[in-house]
Order: structure tokens, then C-alpha cells, then sequence
């Protein structure tokens, strides 16, 4: 098991390697970069501009920056913003908060959605409360959740004249308007993983409704409330776990387009600014910690599935 902890863990180093080298190396082929769009229309010499890029490193060989920036970063140093001159982790660190409030409770939002329409859909197959059920998940899985935002926040401006704070003020400070403006990117982010989570939870359902152990629970005359509800959805949970864990990182990569559009100082609204600001380090740190997490994810997954099954970590095919 512990050979198998560290195959997984050496793939996810290679992985993160292989994204710091990909977002290090494309952002130097975007056209212009941080001093230039810092100094455009100042009338700065082309010597200023020089120097300027000096400082920050930019007169090297991309090879050289990114062997240095690694460097650093092997002892904990992600680099200092090219605009604000403040350190990289003490960026993130503020603005993590907010997205993982986010992202947590739109998962939670999703995954209690989710259970619910999948078993009441698998419960009654077949039926008209089914077909809804299904097509409401489909529905929500097809239609982005920026546009899912879009849709309730004009359905609230028009029949409640009601539109969410506009400055972001955390839990702590004022609850009844931090929630205010959280609930619609809640809903929005939520709505994707519920979609998913149903149709999941409907299909395995159905699948522990129809095996042998579930007619022999039902032939001893137990109520179908407790079948579906102790013996069927118990089952059906493993795959639904499985899926939760990915969704996390989904609904948290997701955020990039919904803070932006609420005005959320969180991580999501850090890298789309420094994307425009060419703000390199930035840019790095917050793609590392994306691309992280999905490799956390992934390599948990793995270690839990081959705590289950001994196959796997023993390299053999299932059969």
C-alpha cells in the first residue's frame, strides 16, 4: 500500500511540474507583458522600460525565470506581485477564504440536491415525477452557472426589485448582508454538481433496487421506505462520494467567472485580474493551487479505492 501511495504521489508531482512549466511558458506568449501594460501612455523612456524589466526579472531567458521561480519556490517563496509589490502567498492567503466558503457551500448545496432528486427519481421510475426529475438535471448540467446567475439575479430584479449587496463584507462582520450576496453564486455553482450527483445517484439506485439482496430485504416485508432509504442508498453512495470529491475542485475552479461578476475578493477574482495584468506570479501561484487540488483529489480517490480493493494497488486488472 505504501509503494502504492508513492507511484500516486510521484504522478501528482510530475502533473503539478508539467502545469507550472505549461501556465509559466503560455503566459510569456501572450502579446505585451506587466511593465508594459503598467507604462503604456506615461511616456517613459525605452531605458526606464528596461530597467523596469530587470527588476522584475524579465530580461532573462524564460528558461532562466522559470528555473529561478522554482528555486523559490521550493522554499515556500511564490514571488511578489509586479503591481502591488506585496508577497504572492499573502495575496492568496487573504483571498482564499472566500473562495472555499464558496465552493464548500455550493457543494454541500449540490451533493443535498442531488441525493434528494436522484432517489426520488429512481423511487418512482418510469413516472411523470421521474421524466421531471430528469430533465430538470439534464437542464441544469447543460446550461453554464454564469448563465444560471444571470437568470436569477434578472428573476430578482424584476419580480422583487431585490439585486444583492454590492461591497463584500465577510460573515464576521455583517452575516445578514454577507449572505445576501453569497446565495446567488451559491445556487449558481451548486446547480452544475447537483445535476451531476442526481443523475448519478438515480442510475446507481436503480442499479441496487435491482439486485438480488435488495428483492430478498423486500421478500422478508420490509417497508419500501427503509429499503430505499438504509439498504439502496447506502450502496449507492460510494460512486456518489467519488464524484463529490472531483466536484469540490470543479465548483472551486468555477469561481473565477462568478466572483468576478459579484465582486468577490476571492481567489477566483485574483487570477482573472492578474491574467489582464500579466501579473505573472500571481498568475502561477493560483493556477499551482487549482491544479493542486485536483491532484489531491484525484490521489485520494485512488488511496481510498485501493484500500478497498487490493487489486488495484497490485497493478492487476479487474476481471
Amino acid at each position: 500500500m505504501i509503494g502504492y501511495a508513492l507511484r500516486r504521489l510521484g504522478f501528482g508531482a510530475v502533473v503539478m511540474f508539467l502545469v507550472t512549466v505549461f501556465v509559466f511558458m503560455i503566459m510569456r506568449l501572450v502579446p505585451g507583458d506587466a511593465v508594459s501594460l503598467q507604462l503604456q501612455d506615461t511616456g517613459v523612456s525605452k531605458a526606464e522600460a528596461d530597467a523596469m524589466r530587470a527588476e522584475f526579472g524579465l530580461d532573462d531567458p524564460v528558461w532562466v525565470q522559470l528555473w529561478t521561480w522554482l528555486g523559490d519556490a521550493v522554499q515556500g517563496d511564490l514571488g511578489t506581485s509586479f503591481y502591488s509589490g506585496e508577497s504572492v502567498v499573502d495575496l492568496f492567503l487573504a483571498r482564499i477564504p472566500v473562495t472555499v466558503q464558496l465552493g464548500l457551500m455550493a457543494m454541500m448545496l449540490g451533493a443535498v440536491l442531488g441525493l434528494v432528486v436522484g432517489v426520488v427519481a429512481a423511487a418512482t421510475r418510469g413516472s411523470m415525477v421521474d421524466g421531471a426529475m430528469r430533465l430538470f438535471a439534464v437542464a441544469f448540467l447543460s446550461v453554464p452557472n454564469f448563465v444560471v446567475a444571470l437568470l436569477v439575479l434578472t428573476g430578482l430584479a424584476i419580480w422583487f426589485a431585490w439585486s444583492p449587496p454590492i461591497v463584500y463584507t465577510g460573515p464576521a462582520e455583517d452575516f445578514t448582508s454577507w449572505a445576501q450576496q453569497i446565495a446567488i453564486p451559491v445556487i449558481a455553482l451548486g446547480t452544475g454538481g447537483m445535476a451531476s450527483v442526481a443523475r448519478l445517484t438515480r442510475s446507481s439506485m436503480l442499479e441496487s433496487l435491482g439486485s438480488d439482496y435488495i428483492r430478498t430485504v423486500r421478500a422478508k416485508g420490509v417497508r419500501e421506505r427503509v429499503v430505499i432509504a438504509k439498504h439502496a442508498l447506502r450502496n449507492s453512495t460510494i460512486a456518489v462520494l467519488t464524484l463529490l470529491g472531483l466536484e469540490l475542485a470543479t465548483v472551486l475552479g468555477g469561481t473565477v467567472i462568478i466572483e468576478r461578476m459579484f465582486s468577490l475578493p476571492g481567489t477566483g477574482q485574483l487570477i482573472y485580474q492578474a491574467v489582464l495584468d500579466r501579473d505573472y506570479p500571481v498568475v502561477v501561484a493560483c493556477t499551482i493551487f487549482y491544479a493542486g487540488l485536483f491532484v489531491i483529489t484525484i490521489i485520494l480517490i485512488d488511496l481510498l479505492y485501493a484500500l478497498v480493493d487490493p487489486r488495484i494497488r497490485s497493478g492487476k486488472a479487474l476481471s
